[in-house]
């Protein structure tokens, strides 16, 4: 079964005056897309509110295990210096994953299928 890590912002933990509740059920409608295609799938859901060492929370989900995609969220590709670090974090921990970027919580699934054949 392949295996794909989600690398993305836990909307709980986003400063700002915003609701979270809309892009926490994407993620978990998302999250059950993998699980109806058989496709496993973890989630590393890191926060801005300085709650995370989001280098050394990242780099641990990546060298957890072996992963045939790694799709990086698009919160995270938001922040251009966030964005640098999880790509280099990736072809260092997972570098022989495939990188998916998904257009919405709910699209991960999309975003690895492409890379997964």
């Amino acid at each position: 079964m392949p295996r794909v890590l989600v690398i993305g912002l836990d909307p709980f933990r986003v400063p700002g005056p915003w609701d979270p509740q809309p892009i926490a059920a994407g993620i978990e409608a998302g999250r059950s897309r993998f699980a109806e295609h058989g496709i496993g799938a973890e989630l590393c859901l890191v926060g801005l509110d300085g709650s995370d060492d989001v280098p050394a929370v990242v780099a641990s989900a990546l060298g957890s295990q072996a992963w045939e995609c790694v799709v990086i969220g698009g919160g995270v590709r938001g922040d251009t210096e966030l964005l640098e670090q999880v790509v280099n974090l990736v072809r260092r921990h997972a570098p022989d994953a495939a990188i998916a970027f998904s257009d919405s919580p709910d699209a991960t699934y999309d975003a690895a299928a492409r890379w997964l054949g």
